[in-house]
């Protein structure tokens, strides 16, 4: 997405921070709510990654069977959580939608939160995102870049243009 100086309308971006992490359900229930909304341009969850394996110690190596590593459904999508949610990152197409938003997260969040205004995803290609998937990348992949994952299991498109 080039943007020039006649470009007037910037898409905001918004970081949804709980004051606990968020268990699998809850984050299945919010996400199912926000996606609900026209206005949603991306959307990208951060925290710590939960083990396949022991990484070190006595047991490396061994299977780890953790009770929050389970699927989630939003929308059409089913998509396996890997990380334990601690950070919801939205961009958005107007800022109306952002009120909406704070319901949701009063609704459905079971502890306290901060909603920040700010810039947490880039809007421009960076080297690794060149390096990962070349220079003709999707402009909506932008800033989503994870040296650890392979692309197919770190994105999910909840909705597509219908050009395409």
């Amino acid at each position: 997405m080039e943007t020039s100086a006649s470009d007037t309308k910037k898409p905001i971006q918004i970081e949804i921070f709980p004051k606990r992490m968020i268990k699998p359900d809850t984050v299945e229930r919010l996400l199912n709510k926000i996606c609900s909304l026209e206005g949603i341009l991306r959307a990208f969850i951060q925290g710590p990654r939960l083990p396949t394996k022991v990484p070190f110690g006595p047991a490396v190596g061994t299977p780890v069977h953790h009770p929050l590593r389970t699927n989630v459904h939003f929308g059409e999508t089913e998509m396996g959580l890997e990380i334990l949610v601690g950070r919801i990152t939205l961009e958005l197409a107007e800022k109306e939608v952002m009120e909406e938003i704070n319901v949701i997260c009063e609704d459905t969040l079971p502890c306290g939160f901060d909603i920040r205004e700010g810039r947490f995803i880039q809007t421009r290609q960076t080297v690794s995102d060149y390096a990962k998937r070349g220079p003709k990348a999707d402009p909506a992949l932008y800033g989503l870049y994870d040296p650890k994952s392979k692309v197919e299991s770190q994105v999910n498109f909840l909705r597509t243009n219908e050009k395409e």
